[in-house]
């Protein structure tokens, strides 16, 4: 076997990079698409969602008392 020459191993990083760029690329624009659905309707995520609403409710109260500069 053939000892790897540095310009082909920089031939094949270059090779690589370009790949992980266009995956990262890809993956970016259909993140969204992968968790569309994925908690489903149930009692649990209703009380998170309660939750979550409750929780920022409160912080805009907490805002609306502090004193503005």
């Amino acid at each position: 076997m053939n000892e790897p020459t540095l310009e082909s191993l920089a031939q094949r990083v270059d090779a690589l990079e370009r790949e992980l760029r266009t995956q990262r690329a890809t993956e970016t624009k259909q993140d969204w698409r992968r968790v569309v659905g994925i908690a489903g309707d149930s009692e649990l995520m209703r009380q998170i969602d309660d939750e979550g609403r409750r929780i920022r409710e409160m912080e805009r109260e907490d805002a609306r008392r502090e004193p503005t500069a």
